[in-house]
């Protein structure tokens, strides 16, 4: 019965019915108390955007055409896709509320049981109104890009009171903290490209070292901040390179190293090649060992982020699982032509 009552709210809202009334439900935002708030902004170069309660700081994030997300290196662990935190004022319920008590679209039965709840003091009388500014009506949010993961629908509890500084309820383990602010943010970060320089560029030939490496201005640490004013608490998810691994793209290549993992030395991934140096064996890149004929083979070049968070009483570092982000690019590879005499 629950779920059809949540899915005529949703065909209400949907459909564009609801009232004037309903805006500016979220606690100091706009929009309606259906739906994530999505917001974005800039002041002074600091690019900001709202997710209902949560507000994303990710003007230290990765940027350009060819950045993304990365993927948790550690199994299916993925950011949570839902969580509570403060929904609604007392004045901000009602709105939400009535409306669709007054539709008698969700049966009286059920209408009554809310009034009993909301109104008539079986939770809080006149909808908590006494204890405006001393708390907040708490509901679920669905993390943004997660609507369709089944994971979205763990947070069942129904909208409930939680007084300023206090604890939420222990039933509520999707209550959002700093920790679970910080696993948000971690979606939130985005890292840029893994091409890779290659020496020779675009074609080598079979059996020839084929040097590889990144230029290191552009894998600087990442980071994002995710935080709820209402609550006063904020986390802060930092990404740093650690290493390169290669993939040449067929088992017919030797790597270098024989792992394909290079390590970040200093400041640099790999080495530059430079004139003379074609002897040598390079530190980090790949030898073919047969022809890609008419064709090509896709190397991939994935970078491991290692990802830490701080927050609102962690003040030491605290790991969440690495991330990757890799990119596929063409080497063509040809046979070295002899003339015997």
């Amino acid at each position: 019965m629950n779920t059809v009552r949540a899915a005529l709210l949703a065909s209400l809202l949907v459909a564009g019915t609801a009232p004037d009334a309903w805006a500016d439900f979220v606690p100091g935002g706009k929009g309606t108390g259906s739906e994530t708030q999505v917001n974005g902004g800039q002041d002074d170069q600091k690019v900001t955007a709202t997710a209902g309660a949560v507000v994303f700081d990710r003007s230290k994030n990765g940027s350009g055409s060819s950045s993304g997300p990365v993927a948790s290196s550690s199994g299916n662990w993925t950011p949570p896709a839902c969580y509570y935190a403060p929904r609604y004022t007392p004045d901000q319920l009602q709105k939400y509320l009535e409306p669709i008590w007054n539709a008698e679209s969700t049966g009286p039965q059920w209408d009554q049981e809310q009034r009993d709840k909301y109104v008539n003091g079986g939770d809080a009388k006149d909808f908590n109104k006494a204890k405006t500014g001393k708390g907040y009506w708490w509901d679920s949010y669905v993390t943004e890009g997660r609507e369709g993961d089944p994971h979205a629908l763990d947070c069942k509890r129904s909208i409930f009171w939680v007084d300023k500084g206090a604890a939420p309820p222990a039933d509520a383990p999707q209550a959002i903290t700093p920790e679970m602010l910080a696993q948000l943010a971690y979606g939130e970060i985005r890292v840029p490209s893994t091409k890779v320089d290659l020496a020779p560029a675009g074609t080598t030939k079979v059996n020839l070292p084929t040097w590889a490496w990144l230029d290191t201005a552009k894998f600087k640490p990442v980071s994002v901040t995710a935080s709820v004013p209402l609550l006063d608490v904020t986390a802060t998810t930092t990404a740093e390179p650690v290493s390169l691994k290669i993939d040449p793209g067929t088992a017919d290549a030797q790597t270098y190293p024989a792992s394909g993992v290079c390590e970040i030395t200093g400041d640099r991934i790999g080495e530059a090649y430079a004139k003379g140096r074609a002897g040598q064996t390079p530190p980090c890149g790949v030898k073919y060992l047969r022809s890609s004929g008419d064709g090509s083979y896709k190397l991939r070049a994935t970078v491991t982020w290692k990802i830490h968070w701080t927050g609102t009483g962690v003040p030491a570092a605290r790991n969440l699982p690495d991330g990757t982000f890799g990119a596929d690019q063409d080497v063509v590879v040809q046979e070295i032509q002899s003339i015997n005499r």
